[in-house]
């Protein structure tokens, strides 16, 4: 752990303290995560249909996450996201609705609300910690793009491109 020791001054008796705790964190992360998968519905696209609704729905909670989160930096881009959802309303409305719906016929209407609010809240956290290859500056870019795209099926192929893990070769969000 040098650059721990590089950057904090921590002694050898705090580093080996800080990687216990690191070692604890980590555990209790990931029982956390085991304790709410286990709760989880099936993603959208298991279920049959083509989860673009699931799509738009975690590119909308990515969105207004790291939007959060980048608020007090140079790069605060909230109000970009709130030209984003003023502009995409119906199709983020449309993208919540089918996900209830397929989640009613899987779970019941009751079982459908607690199931989107633990999906809801898994995809937040997923994006707690910041997205995991744009910076705020080009999360700001990439939202104030994505006010101007038009249509559901383009903010799909966006959202497919901006939620992979690594980016893509060329992000390209067409003005369409």
């Amino acid at each position: 752990m040098g650059t721990f020791e590089n950057i904090f001054g921590a002694t050898r008796k705090s580093d080996s303290f800080a990687s216990g705790e690191r070692r604890l964190l980590w555990a209790s992360l990931i029982g956390i995560i085991i304790a709410i998968c286990i709760g989880l519905p099936m993603p959208a696209n298991a279920a049959g249909n083509d989860g673009s609704a699931e799509k738009l729905r975690r590119l909308d909670i990515m969105l207004m996450v790291t939007g959060l989160r980048c608020r007090t930096t140079a790069d605060n881009f909230t109000a970009d996201y709130g030209d984003f959802t003023r502009h995409h309303l119906s199709e983020l409305n449309e993208a919540s609705n089918d996900l209830k719906t397929d989640l009613a016929r899987r779970y019941g209407a009751k079982g459908a609300n607690r199931a989107l609010d633990r999906m809801s809240v898994v995809m937040a956290n997923e994006y707690g910690g910041g997205h995991p290859w744009l910076t705020c500056a080009e999360l700001k870019d990439v939202t104030r793009s994505l006010a101007k795209v038009q249509g559901r099926e383009t903010l799909v192929e966006a959202a497919g491109q901006l939620l992979s893990r690594q980016p893509a070769p060329l992000l390209a969000l067409a003005s369409r």
